[in-house]
C-alpha cells in the first residue's frame, strides 16, 4: 500500500483501507487459516504497518468484525426500511435479502457467528453478542409493529430463524435455508398479531 511522494500519511484512512482489504481475505481463509506473513502479502504491506495501526493479528480481526457488523446491520436495516411500513413486507425481505445472500459463491456463513466458534476470545465473543443484539433491536421492532403481546419474545424467535438459517445454508442446505425460515418467520409473525387482536 505505497504513499505517494508528497503525500500526508493519513493513519485512519489507512487503518480504514487495510480493514476494508482485509475483509474478504479473512472471511474466505477464516481467522486462523491464515498466517500474519501471509495474511500482510496478500494485503500489501509491511508486518510493521500491521503491528503499527492494529498492535497485533487480533487488532486487525477486531476491525474487521466490527466493520463487517457494521455492513450487515445497515444493509439488513435498510432492506426492512425499503419495504415499507408493513411488519410483515419487512420481516419478509429481510429473509429474502438472506437467501440472496445465502446463493453468492462466496458466502461462507456469518462471519461473527464464524469468528466466535474459531476464536473463543473475550474481545471476538463480545463484537459477536452485540452484532446480534443488533440484528435483535431490529426484529424486535418489527415484532413490537406487528403487534406482538411479547415483542421480544418473538424478537428472540426470529432471530434464531435468521441465524439458524444463516448456519444451515453454510453447511447444509443454501438453496431452501431462507425460504424455509421466512415461512417460518411469517407463520409466528402472523399468529403473535392475531393473539394480540384477540387480547
Amino acid at each position: 500500500m505505497p504513499v505517494a511522494r508528497g503525500s500526508t500519511i493519513d493513519p485512519a484512512r489507512t487503518r480504514a483501507a487495510i480493514t476494508e482489504a482485509a475483509i474478504p481475505v479473512l472471511y474466505e481463509r477464516g481467522l486462523d487459516g491464515i498466517g500474519v506473513a501471509e495474511l500482510c502479502t496478500r494485503l500489501g504491506i509491511s508486518k510493521e504497518t500491521l503491528y503499527r495501526h492494529f498492535g497485533s493479528k487480533e487488532g486487525l480481526i477486531e476491525a474487521v468484525l466490527h466493520e463487517r457488523s457494521e455492513r450487515v446491520t445497515r444493509w439488513l436495516a435498510g432492506v426492512a426500511a425499503a419495504a415499507g411500513h408493513d411488519p410483515h413486507d419487512q420481516l419478509a425481505a429481510v429473509f429474502d435479502a438472506l437467501q440472496q445472500w445465502y446463493g453468492d459463491p462466496v458466502f461462507r456463513g456469518c462471519a461473527l457467528l464464524n469468528a466466535a466458534a474459531q476464536h473463543h476470545v473475550e474481545a471476538v465473543r463480545a463484537i459477536t453478542a452485540r452484532h446480534l443484539d443488533r440484528h435483535l433491536d431490529l426484529l424486535t421492532g418489527i415484532a413490537r409493529r406487528a403487534g406482538a403481546t411479547d415483542p421480544h419474545l418473538l424478537g428472540r424467535q426470529l432471530l434464531m430463524l435468521v441465524e439458524g438459517a444463516t448456519v444451515v445454508a453454510a453447511h447444509r442446505d443454501a438453496a431452501g435455508a431462507g425460504e424455509q425460515a421466512r415461512r417460518a418467520a411469517l407463520t409466528l409473525l402472523s399468529a403473535a398479531a392475531r393473539t394480540s387482536t384477540r387480547g
